[in-house]
C-alpha cells in the first residue's frame, strides 16, 4: 500500500479540498489527478504516485490539508 501525501505546496497551509476525482475501488495510473486543492492563488492537482488500486480516501470536500 502506498500512502499519498500532499506534495510541496510552498508557503501555503490549511489549503482546502474542493474536488475528489477518484473514489475507492477505482484504479489509476501513475501520475492521474486524485484530489484538487486550492489556494489563495491557484489549484492545484494531487497526483497518483504510482499505478494502483483506491484502497482508501482520508479525505472530503472541504477538509483543509497542508504538505506532508
Amino acid at each position: 500500500m502506498t500512502e499519498v501525501r500532499v506534495p510541496d505546496i510552498g508557503d501555503f497551509t490549511d489549503v482546502p479540498v474542493i474536488e475528489i476525482l477518484v473514489a475507492v475501488g477505482d484504479a489509476v495510473q501513475a501520475e492521474d489527478p486524485l484530489v484538487t486543492l486550492e489556494s489563495d492563488k491557484a489549484t492545484m492537482d494531487v497526483p497518483a504516485p504510482a499505478a494502483g488500486t483506491i484502497s482508501q480516501l482520508r479525505v472530503s470536500v472541504g477538509d483543509r490539508v497542508s504538505e506532508g
